[in-house]
């Protein structure tokens, strides 16, 4: 009996995926964007893009002897990672938002990193929309927090109760 193809319908609303032109693979340098000299200047650029004046707040709060970690921060997660080309800066943070939601126990970056996301674009519903994609990989449980985070940083419209 033959068999018929898949449909590749989607829902409404949604496009159907398709294959994205593949980046070159070539050698890690070619990513890179920052130098040993450059990379908190340049981490804490677009840390401070993405954030705004919490990054102050974030230092300015810092106890001298813990500061170190926010420099690390703004030098290696934002110089030598969200500087790199490949990816766009909504799709590095939605990427982190994703790893936060799997991390589980990080709720603190999880709601600045919803903050994140709404600073560069992407809206509630993609979030959503990722805790949706990652609700099998990482359980309800961790799911509800996310989504309790979510409710926290962008309050849903009060509702009349019945």
């Amino acid at each position: 009996m033959p068999t018929s193809a898949p449909t590749t319908s989607s829902p409404p609303g949604l496009q159907p995926w398709r294959p994205q032109k593949a980046l070159a693979v070539t050698a890690d340098a070619a990513y890179a964007t920052t130098t040993p000299e450059t990379r908190h200047r340049d981490g804490l650029a677009v840390q401070k893009s993405i954030f705004g004046d919490v990054i102050d707040a974030m230092y300015a709060d810092s106890s001298r002897d813990q500061r170190h970690v926010q420099r690390y921060l703004s030098a290696n997660c934002f110089g030598d990672y969200y500087t790199r080309t490949g990816l766009d800066i909504p799709t590095r943070e939605l990427v982190t938002f994703a790893m936060l939601v799997a991390m589980g126990g990080c709720e603190p970056q999880l709601r600045g990193h919803i903050r994140g996301n709404l600073n560069v674009g992407n809206e509630e519903a993609i979030l959503l929309a990722v805790v949706t994609q990652l609700l099998p990989y990482v359980g309800y449980p961790r799911a509800l927090n996310v989504i309790s985070c979510l409710n926290e940083v962008i309050p849903e419209p009060s509702q009349p109760r019945h």
